[in-house]
């Protein structure tokens, strides 16, 4: 049994196709579960080979009691033993033979096959940059859904469906590799987290003073000197010979023995240095985003909200693709999600059966997703895109081609000169920044490979619900869009004079609970000369 199954895992192993080698598995929750299956073979491995370990320790435990209990008749009284020629002949026999097939038992490795496989499937592996990402996709969600380190230790999350919660250990590790990127904002608060589930009594593998020798040093980096003082201290009496630790209790003390004189020497009184210690806030270091704090707010649904006024604007339609042949009859559901950029959205405008066909096709092909580099004009990964992403032509299955023609008849704008069809799916806290879809002026080689002008419009296909987070977010107007399964959104990046609506600036929030998996046709200017017809206003 431990032999064929041990072989069917090698043979398993051996045919993964390549497209299941490491390639940033915390970017794409399509690829993660393979990683649930491969876990799961592997248990079946364990379990077998904890079978064969049993078997062969019940073989030696019968061994044992059938020889405990003729030894113990036998050194009763020996010589009578032994006057009986056929026990003299098997005590013969089990000296020279039978000991020495036990002795190969017992010596025998029955971890051959488990550790054949593991080393097999190891090379499938996350490896140290996938649960680096994994971490950090955490602290990102913990900051853009503002939870706390409590919340989110016990997963207290909306929607979930199989609820976990993470460990003493678990924490130190959040904290140690926030502590590696010099994020002491979230050391602290992870390590002051590891430390409450240590002190509720908590049976872990790590130890207080681990977590109070980076805690200490975290909130020193951040400013807190007499909390560093103090938990420095809590760490002394635990461990009062850690060397780390009363080098830092010198340390701390002269530079609390050079701020008292610098204060006496600016004649600073006690009132005012304590008022200035509360004015330094804690929080996430500043970052290249300038609209971090108002695209956070719109993933959270506490962004702009539009006037009564401009509400009563919008409607729900049936659409027929202004008297297209195939909508007359059968229109599509149209709803106005906004109105300056004009964003509307499609109902019931993708099967589940063509959501199932879109994604069996780009999961194998699935890679991290890229970005166009301003500078070169080259695709490039990004760490503000977390996802992975496939590109689908039309050519190559029907069911793609039949998306291509709708999104043709429904937007009245030529889709031969459009991109390819591109699936995208979120990891572990997926997102993808504020950005533009169009190419500005100052990215002059953006799209110049491909020959047919700017990003005129987007249309963005739905393929799946999202229990938390995931919404598209538009920071310069306050306009949030939630995912919906078959729908679709539609915009134009360009106005009709071919200048770029910067008001379209607009992000993928950060997946909090949930997969994402949504599919998008980039439309470009070539084609659409007499579909959409310039403008000689720069706005309109």
């Amino acid at each position: 049994m431990v032999f064929t199954m041990s072989w069917y895992l090698l043979i398993f192993g051996v045919l993964l196709p390549s497209c299941y080698a490491h390639t940033d598995f915390f970017t794409s929750i399509g690829h993660m579960t393979d990683l649930i299956n491969t876990e799961k073979d592997l248990v079946t491995s364990l379990k077998d080979y904890i079978k064969a370990e049993e078997s062969k320790l019940e073989q030696i435990k019968k061994w044992a009691e059938k020889l405990d209990k003729l030894t113990e008749t036998a050194t009763k009284d020996p010589e009578g033993f032994l006057g009986h020629p056929v026990n003299a002949f098997k005590l013969m026999k089990r000296l020279n033979t039978e000991w020495s097939e036990l002795e190969n038992l017992v010596l025998k490795d029955m971890s051959d096959g488990f550790i054949s496989n593991m080393t097999i499937q190891r090379q499938y592996f996350p490896n140290d940059e996938d649960q680096t990402g994994a971490a950090k996709a955490l602290l990102r969600l913990q900051d853009t859904y503002n939870l706390d380190t409590d919340t989110l230790s016990k997963g207290n999350l909306p929607g979930v469906k199989h609820k976990t919660f993470l460990t003493a250990e678990d924490c130190f590790e959040l904290g140690k590799i926030a502590y590696t990127e010099s994020d002491y904002y979230h050391t602290e608060l992870w390590m002051e987290q590891a430390l409450k589930q240590l002190d509720d009594g908590e049976v872990s593998s790590i130890d207080k003073v681990s977590v109070l020798d980076y805690l200490s040093y975290a909130v020193y980096q951040q400013g807190g000197l007499d909390k560093a003082m103090t938990l420095t201290k809590q760490l002394l009496e635990l461990d009062p010979e850690h060397q780390r630790a009363n080098g830092n209790m010198k340390y701390f003390e002269y530079i609390m023995t050079k701020e008292k004189e610098a204060n006496k020497s600016f004649a600073k009184t006690n009132d005012e240095a304590e008022e200035e210690s509360k004015t330094q806030k804690k929080g996430p270091s500043k970052d290249y985003l300038p609209e971090r704090q108002k695209y956070e707010r719109l993933c959270r649904g506490e962004g702009v909200k539009m006037t009564p006024r401009r509400q009563r604007k919008l409607f729900c339609r049936y659409y027929n693709g202004n008297r297209h042949p195939k909508y007359i009859l059968g229109p599509v559901k149209q709803e106005d999600e906004w109105d300056s950029p004009r964003i509307v959205r499609f109902h019931e405008i993708i099967s589940d059966e063509e959501i199932e066909t879109v994604k069996e096709l780009a999961k194998p092909r699935l890679s991290r997703a890229t970005v166009h580099d301003p500078q070169t004009g080259k695709l490039t990964t990004a760490h503000y895109r977390v996802s992975k992403s496939a590109w689908l032509s039309g050519y190559e299955n029907p069911v793609v081609a039949r998306i291509n023609s709708r999104i043709q008849d429904l937007t009245g704008l030529d889709v031969s000169t459009a991109e390819e069809l591109q699936v995208a799916n979120y990891g572990v806290g997926g997102q993808y920044e504020p950005h533009f879809d169009f190419g500005r002026k100052d990215e002059p080689d953006a799209f110049k490979e491909l020959g047919t002008g700017n990003r005129i419009a987007t249309w963005l296909f739905y393929m799946s619900d999202v229990a938390a987070g995931g919404a598209t977010v538009f920071p310069e107007v306050g306009a949030s869009v939630w995912p919906k399964k078959g729908t679709a959104v539609f915009w134009y990046n360009l106005f009709p004079s071919g200048e770029g609506d910067y008001s379209t600036r607009h992000a993928a929030c950060p997946v909090l609970v949930g997969n994402k998996w949504v599919s998008n046709k980039w439309i470009h200017e070539r084609g659409q000369e007499f579909r959409r017809r310039c403008s000689l206003s720069e706005f309109e």
